[in-house]
């Protein structure tokens, strides 16, 4: 039995109250008026705000991050800036806005990214089919039985920015962050260098390439 089924058969045991969370789309969509000015008004991101993608995510996953960000979990003492104004923002949606947010974002189609990065596809590959696949899944669709989120269609720098502080202990250090630990610990496996290089870049041309 590979590490993958035995890690699906884990979890789908083991599910919790994360994953069977429903909101109302329709709430959910009034209520991004607020979040848009970051995010954009199809929820597909702005770079140059440092705002990430939310759109396509699963719904477990974004309610996770905002009660995490509602707590300290992210956003708390050493965060980053970013992180800290995310903190702020979120301590106005509650449970049920939070379920009702991620239910009308998790609907919405993913963004995606135009144009190339720089980069060894082939190494890219193998690297994310070695340490990042078994989660995120083989072409960065994510996983939700894991709580491992979609990748693909998300800004690079982004990323970028995510990989560095799960590595620098920035993110995932608090004890209350599970996932987020283990990211931690994984982030420290790759360089940060030319094999993240190549694994964005990698990521990217997934996108370019879907039909």
């Amino acid at each position: 039995m590979s590490v993958r089924v035995l890690l699906l058969i884990v979890c789908s045991v083991a599910l919790s109250v994360d994953a069977l969370a429903a909101g109302d789309a329709v709430r959910g969509k009034q209520l991004y008026a607020a979040c848009a000015a970051c995010h954009g008004p199809d929820a597909a991101g702005n770079a140059g705000l440092h705002a990430p993608s939310l759109a396509g995510l699963d719904a477990a996953y974004l309610e996770r991050q905002l009660r995490n960000y509602r707590s300290g979990v992210r956003g708390g003492t050493g965060s980053g800036t970013y992180a800290q104004q995310m903190r702020g923002m979120s301590m106005s949606v509650g449970d049920a806005q939070a379920a009702d947010l991620s239910a009308w974002l998790a609907a919405l189609p993913p963004p995606r990214p135009a144009g190339s990065l720089a980069g060894d596809l082939r190494n890219g590959n193998n690297l994310w089919q070695g340490k990042c696949g078994s989660c995120h899944g083989s072409a960065g669709e994510g996983y939700p039985a894991l709580n491992a989120p979609r990748l693909r269609g998300q800004d690079a720098g982004y990323l970028r920015r995510q990989f560095l502080a799960f590595r620098s202990g920035e993110r995932g250090a608090h004890p209350d962050d599970t996932y987020g630990r283990q990211m931690a610990l994984m982030a420290k496996t790759l360089d940060p260098g030319k094999e993240l290089d190549d694994v964005l870049a990698w990521l990217r041309a997934q996108d370019v390439a879907a039909p």
